[in-house]
C-alpha cells in the first residue's frame, strides 16, 4: 500500500514542484490549498486526491486528520504574507493559526510532521550555521516560525508525534517570486534593458534550484531516523554577484551589472550558509 501523504500550500512555490516529486517517487499524494482554480492548473492535479481548505475558516471542532484522509505524513507548506518579513501579520495571525491546525491534526492521529522553517531563525549570526546554534529571530516572520516550531516541541511533551523541521535556505527557480533576483534579472534580459541595477553583491548565501529543495523535503519528511530541525541547504556558500554571474554565463546572456545601485537589506545578515551535515546523514 502506497505512503499517503498530505502536503499543505501545494499550490506554492515551493509546493507545486514537492508534488511533483512526490508523484515522480510513487506516493499517494493528498493536496491542499485555498484556490481550487488555481491547483486545477498544475499538471499533477488529476493525479493527486486534492482537498481545498481555506485556513482562515478553520474550525476547532472538525477533525482535520480524518477530513484529510487520514495521511500517513504531513508535508506543511502553507505560510501566508510572504515575502513581506517584516509585517507583523505573521505573528499576529498566522502563527496561532497554523499551531492550532497543527494540534488538530496530531490530536487526531496524525504521527508525522514536516513543517518548514527558514534559516532567519539564526537571526544575524554569521558564518556556517548549524542546527546545534540558538535561534535568535530578529524579523516577525523568523519569530513566528521559530515560535511555532517550540510550540510543537511543547505540543510533544504530550502528545507522541514525529517533527521534523526544515530549515529552507535560498530557493530559486521556476514559480519563485517576481521580485527576486533571478526573476528581476529574467525580466531585464527578456526587455533588454541596458543594465541590470543591483547591490554590490559581496553577501555570502546558501542557494538551491527549487527541483533540489523539493528532492530533500520528500527524503527529509519520508525517512524516520533523523527528526527535529534539518538545515536544507547546499553548504556552499556563494556571493549574490557569482550567483548572478552563473545565471548570465548558463543562459549565455550578458547585461551590464550596475553594482551598488541598492543597498544591502537589513534583515539578514552579510556572510552565512548552512551545514549539510545533518541532511547528509539523511540523503
Amino acid at each position: 500500500m502506497l505512503m499517503k501523504i498530505l502536503v499543505t500550500g501545494a499550490t506554492g512555490f515551493i509546493g507545486n514542484h514537492v508534488v511533483a516529486e512526490l508523484l515522480k517517487n510513487n506516493y499517494h499524494v493528498i493536496a491542499t490549498s485555498s484556490i481550487e482554480e488555481k491547483a486545477k492548473a498544475f499538471p499533477w492535479f488529476k493525479d493527486v486526491e486534492y482537498e481545498v481548505f481555506n485556513l482562515s475558516k478553520f474550525k476547532s471542532r472538525v477533525d482535520y486528520y480524518t477530513f484529510f484522509h487520514k495521511p500517513d505524513a504531513i508535508i506543511h507548506l502553507a505560510w501566508q504574507g510572504l515575502p513581506n518579513y517584516n509585517s507583523l501579520f505573521h505573528i499576529e495571525q498566522n502563527l496561532l493559526k497554523h499551531y492550532f491546525f497543527l494540534k488538530n491534526l496530531v490530536s487526531n492521529g496524525a504521527a508525522d510532521i514536516t513543517v518548514t522553517g527558514t534559516c532567519f531563525e539564526y537571526g544575524f549570526q554569521e558564518g556556517k550555521l548549524n542546527e546545534k546554534l540558538p535561534a535568535m529571530p530578529a524579523n516577525p516572520y523568523a519569530i513566528a516560525k521559530d515560535s511555532l516550531r517550540k510550540f510543537l516541541e511543547q505540543l510533544q511533551q504530550n502528545i507522541s508525534f514525529s517533527l521534523k523541521w526544515i530549515r529552507l535556505f535560498y530557493t530559486y527557480g521556476e514559480g519563485q517570486n517576481p521580485n527576486s533576483i533571478l526573476s528581476q534579472l529574467e525580466k531585464a534580459l527578456i526587455e533588454n534593458s541596458g543594465e541590470f541595477n543591483m547591490s554590490f553583491g559581496d553577501q555570502q548565501r546558501d542557494y538551491l534550484p527549487v527541483a533540489k529543495v523539493a528532492e530533500y523535503t520528500v527524503k527529509i519528511a519520508t525517512q524516520k531516523k533523523v527528526e527535529g530541525i534539518i538545515n536544507c541547504c547546499s553548504g556552499i556558500p556563494i556571493t549574490v554577484s557569482e550567483l548572478v554571474e552563473s545565471f548570465l554565463k548558463q543562459a549565455n546572456q550578458k547585461i551590464k551589472l550596475n553594482k551598488g545601485f541598492y543597498t544591502y537589506p537589513l534583515h539578514e545578515p552579510m556572510h552565512f550558509w548552512g551545514d549539510d551535515s545533518k541532511l547528509k546523514k539523511i540523503l
